[in-house]
């Protein structure tokens, strides 16, 4: 079965960087377009980035510029590097393997403080 496990979130001061990265099992990760999800408090999930197999990338509005999303197919491991946050940033994140049907992780807490 698919497992999705996340890491790198944490708590930051406005302007700073976080990496989150997420290991992915159970699957042909190469093949699966991946991305990442968030849920700030008392809003409903949101896709902040995906990467498809060929590499290829494409970002919510609220992300250009700023995340970046990476592969490595080698390790099975997708990456979001995520520069100039900002307290909007603040929620859990989660990964997302698109296997055909949509799978999360768990999520990680990312809090962005001013």
């Amino acid at each position: 079965q698919v497992q999705l496990v996340e890491s790198g979130g944490g708590l930051v001061q406005a302007g700073g960087s976080l990496r989150l990265s997420c290991a992915a099992s159970g699957m042909i990760f190469s093949h699966n377009t991946m991305g990442w999800y968030r849920q700030a408090p008392g809003k409903q999930l949101e896709l902040v980035a995906l990467i498809i197999s060929g590499g290829s990338t494409n970002y919510a509005d609220s992300a250009k510029g700023r995340f970046t999303i990476s592969r490595d197919n080698a390790k099975s491991t997708v990456y979001l590097q995520m520069n100039s946050l900002k307290p909007e940033d603040t929620g859990v994140y989660y990964c997302a393997a698109m296997t055909g049907t949509l799978r999360l992780g768990q999520g990680t807490q990312v809090t962005v403080s001013s």
